[in-house]
């Protein structure tokens, strides 16, 4: 959906609204949506998928997916997750997949930025190097 100046002006402010310390505040968003709903501004329908793109990518970028080639034990989810909140703050979610196409390692994922240390992704690196 093409969303115009608008619209993505309306939404910014409404995002820039529900957020607390710089974190997402659920109780405002949905009295944020409420409020649009209610009074049903020029571009509603524009604004709603412009905020809600703007708080998708914010969750996903406070969303650890970690993949690992074979099933973690729970001393090693407790180490990643012990790990990961420590650099990025208290707040992330993680979720945790099997990826056997890993070969070995873990993949972490949050947002649009990947984390790789798994053999796979190394082999594809130096076979690269190697075709060069």
């Amino acid at each position: 959906m093409k969303v115009c100046k608008e619209a993505r002006k309306g939404a910014r402010i409404l995002f820039d609204a529900v957020r607390t310390e710089g974190r997402i505040d659920e109780s405002k968003v949905r009295l944020a949506l409420a409020a649009v709903v209610e009074r049903k501004p020029p571009f509603e329908g524009q604004i709603l998928h412009e905020f809600y793109r703007l708080v998708r990518l914010e969750i996903e970028s406070r969303t650890a997916k970690v993949e690992s080639a074979s099933p973690l034990d729970a001393a090693q989810t407790a180490q990643i997750e012990s790990s990961l909140r420590e650099r990025f703050g208290s707040d992330i979610r993680t979720g945790f997949s099997v990826n056997p196409d890993l070969i070995a390692g873990i993949r972490v994922q949050m947002g649009s930025d990947v984390y790789d240390a798994n053999v796979r992704e190394r082999l594809n690196r130096l076979r690269s190097e190697l075709a060069h």
